[in-house]
């Protein structure tokens, strides 16, 4: 079997930074255990896996190189990509039938907009595991399905050096450490040790907890993050309410091709 795989790095404009993704295009589902093959011989933070179902709509998964991820933003914003740019171009927003429910990602310019459910944090104290885990004492904490632990200055943010193991053993799924920037509304970094990725270059999933609170900080609707780690990174954000009352958290970001393969498998 030949499967046609895109390598895209996400929340940049140019190779070598953001977050990459490699995006497989199915003709149908292969075995099960292949996904997770494929994703561990690529050796990316997340392997995104896309069928055809009918026109603007496909089915979406993601896969981490431990196991099958509930959300992904920066492969999505990398599978939104390949359909917009080499599968169906005539397409302006693209429905993904994913295990999390469908998401809708639509063209804003010369950025992809994914509209995520946003995050309701709730504040928990400081404690001592969290600053022996980042290296540094956090000034705030919150929690939803992820950490956010909010240090005073992104130069604090970006002089951490955390613990893996010790991070793996705080709460929430991914642990972020995040600042006000000094470029941008919010300086931040993402730990995920707990799906095998010690430090995630941009979290697009991530925004759903981060945005709501420096939204609510700052008194803002839109929220601008740029990556405080290793790889330079930018995500746009903006808070809205859809017709049911629902909360939602747009995520905007920029793309850039690396490479297109073609995977050969023995299926």
């Amino acid at each position: 079997m030949i499967i046609q795989e895109y390598r895209i790095d996400t929340f940049t404009q140019g190779a070598f930074t953001g977050n990459p993704a490699a995006v497989c295009v199915l003709d149908d589902m292969i075995p099960e255990a292949d996904y997770q093959n494929i994703a561990r011989e690529n050796n990316y933070p997340e392997t995104a896996f896309i069928v055809f179902i009918e026109q603007g709509i496909y089915q979406l998964r993601w896969f981490t190189l431990k196991g099958e991820s509930e959300l992904c933003g920066h492969s999505t914003l990398a599978a939104a990509h390949v359909v917009f740019r080499y599968l169906d171009p005539s397409l302006d927003h693209i429905v993904f039938s994913t295990k999390s429910g469908e998401i809708i990602v639509r063209r804003t310019g010369d950025l992809i907009e994914i509209e995520l459910l946003a995050e309701s944090p709730k504040r928990i104290p400081v404690t001592p595991e969290m600053e022996a885990a980042f290296g540094a004492k956090p000034s705030d904490a919150w929690l939803g399905r992820d950490l956010l632990c909010v240090f005073d200055s992104e130069s604090a943010v970006r002089a951490l050096k955390p613990r893996t193991e010790a991070l793996a053993g705080l709460p929430g799924l991914l642990q972020h450490a995040s600042a006000p920037g000094d470029r941008a509304d919010c300086a931040t970094r993402t730990f995920a040790p707990k799906i095998g990725v010690p430090e995630d270059p941009v979290s697009g999933s991530g925004q759903c907890l981060l945005a709501p609170y420096w939204s609510e900080r700052l008194g803002k609707d839109t929220v601008t993050t740029v990556l405080a780690g290793p790889r330079k990174g930018r995500v746009n954000c903006r808070l809205h309410e859809d017709k049911a009352g629902r909360k939602l958290v747009s995520v905007a970001g920029a793309v850039s091709l690396f490479s297109i393969d073609r995977v050969y498998v023995n299926i």
